[in-house]
């Protein structure tokens, strides 16, 4: 007898692997923050124009990383992926603390785990809609108070439930770190993390032990001016690729200020050019297999 099948968990319900389609791995459609003060994400009619435009490219699913208490707005998620055709994966978890308006997080429970455990096994915030993955976040170069309560936090909370990880890595820095936390002290399995923003540190030896150890690489956030990302792109994943890590591979736009280019870019300028490195096979692979793989899940409902 064989057991329950992985599944991504949407907003419109669970579904398989094969049916995500090409995939963002990584974007915000809304996302408020005190350090993006003016530069929110929070239009209902944008986010739908750039999953048109996404979709337009041949884009069916988007992976959203806004965590709990960073303007989700859930409860458009539905509406939204019902009229532009696109799925949608909503997150649960928290980011950095310097992302949260004086005392936001101090009426959070104390048991965050059971908190990320019922947004992802029963609904968020009443909209009845689950998240589909725990999003945390390491700190510059290490992992502060904060980092660690949340980053164990969501170690227990993927225990109970299966659900993936993802990990903002500032500036792209303390990837081993959090590998160390997650895997090595709270007993997850590598292939159940995300590590984000890898592109920001192009430190290729660090790179090679993330994915050798089992985790998924985002490359995201492209085209921004105050990162060099994009020119040295192409060669890290050829390298990554060529080493065999070519499954560890993810992509993603990362919208987090109304200027970004995004979900759209993803599709639009970056894959073209990618396949001038990695030919069409590959990049394909990058954008479908891999985070079929990567945010598919066999759920379990806590005891």
């Amino acid at each position: 007898m064989t057991g329950p099948e992985p599944a991504i968990r949407t907003v419109l319900g669970d579904i398989p692997g094969d049916e995500l389609g090409i995939c963002d791995a990584h974007d915000h459609l809304f996302l408020r923050s005190p350090l993006l003060a003016g530069q929110e994400l929070d239009d209902p009619e944008d986010a739908a124009r750039r999953l048109r435009a996404f979709r337009d490219l041949g884009g069916g699913t988007v992976v959203q990383w806004t965590p709990h208490g960073m303007g989700r707005r859930a409860e458009d998620l539905v509406a939204l992926s019902r009229a532009t055709g696109v799925r949608l994966v909503a997150a649960t978890g928290l980011h950095q603390a310097r992302h949260y308006a004086a005392g936001t997080l101090d009426g959070l429970p104390e048991d965050l785990a059971g908190l990320f455990t019922t947004e992802l096994t029963e609904s968020i915030a009443g909209t009845g809609i689950r998240a589909g993955l725990i999003k945390v976040a390491g700190d510059f170069h290490g992992l502060d108070a904060h980092a660690r309560r949340t980053l164990s936090a969501a170690a227990r909370a993927h225990h109970r439930t299966g659900a993936p990880v993802a990990v903002h890595l500032e500036q792209g820095t303390a990837a081993l770190e959090v590998l160390d936390l997650l895997c090595g002290e709270e007993g997850m399995a590598p292939g159940r993390v995300v590590l984000g923003h890898l592109g920001r540190f192009p430190d290729h030896v660090t790179h090679r032990e993330a994915a050798r150890a089992g985790a998924y690489l985002a490359f995201d956030g492209p085209s921004r001016a105050h990162h060099a990302t994009d020119w040295r792109l192409p060669g890290e994943l050829a390298e990554l690729a060529g080493a065999g890590f070519a499954d560890r591979l993810l992509l993603g736009g990362d919208t987090t200020v109304p200027g970004t280019p995004g979900m759209p870019f993803l599709l639009g300028g970056l894959r073209a050019r990618l396949e001038l490195t990695l030919g069409a096979g590959l990049v394909e692979r990058i954008l479908t297999a891999n985070p079929a793989r990567a945010f598919a899940t066999v759920w379990t409902d806590p005891d």
